[in-house]
């Protein structure tokens, strides 16, 4: 289990006995800040634990929900509009305007990681909306494969997500030739 500081803190007490613990392999100091008690952790659990209001999306997002077998470099995060730039080479920050940011939010768990990801119906609004900055055989091997899962999906909750988003009439539009 991954902690941050403060829960070190709320657990153990005392700065003195979070230093005996790792000192004594009770307790592994995995990156400033963040805590194991287990030697070994992913990155995508210590991204999850640092930054636990970023929301996995896009190339991420893809792989996560089995639409493509691409193993992203960086861990694609959206954050809010208002948030402060992230420092960290691991993650591809995209801010997402406050109004839309929420939308389709589901968590996901993988190995040691609990994180919050975007549903299938959410991202294959991401897909059309960011359709011309995406590779086209990308593109083609996430939109076939949405194709096959389509009894999977919900349908409804595709439409009413592209009526929320700018440009809705485009995303209608390429659901409707591309997808449906």
């Amino acid at each position: 289990m991954l902690y941050t500081y403060s829960q070190c803190i709320e657990k153990w007490h005392t700065d003195y006995r979070i230093k005996q613990l790792v000192k004594n392999n009770e307790l592994y100091q995995v990156e400033k800040g963040i805590y194991s008690d287990t030697p070994n952790v992913s990155s995508l659990a210590i991204i999850s634990t640092k930054y636990p209001k970023a929301i996995i999306t896009m190339d991420t997002a893809f792989y996560y929900h089995n639409l493509t077998d691409v193993i992203p470099d960086e861990y694609y995060i959206a954050t809010s509009k208002s948030s402060r730039k992230l420092k960290d080479e691991r993650i591809h920050q995209l801010f997402v305007k406050d109004e839309i940011l929420n939308i389709g939010i589901m968590t996901m768990e993988r190995r040691d990681a609990t994180f919050m990801i975007y549903d299938r119906e959410r991202m294959l609004i991401e897909l059309l909306r960011f359709k011309s900055k995406l590779p086209y055989d990308y593109y083609k091997e996430i939109v076939n494969n949405y194709r096959n899962m389509i009894y999977e999906l919900d349908i409804e909750r595709v439409q009413a997500y592209s009526q929320i988003f700018p440009k809705h009439k485009m995303i209608s539009e390429a659901l409707d030739k591309e997808v449906f």
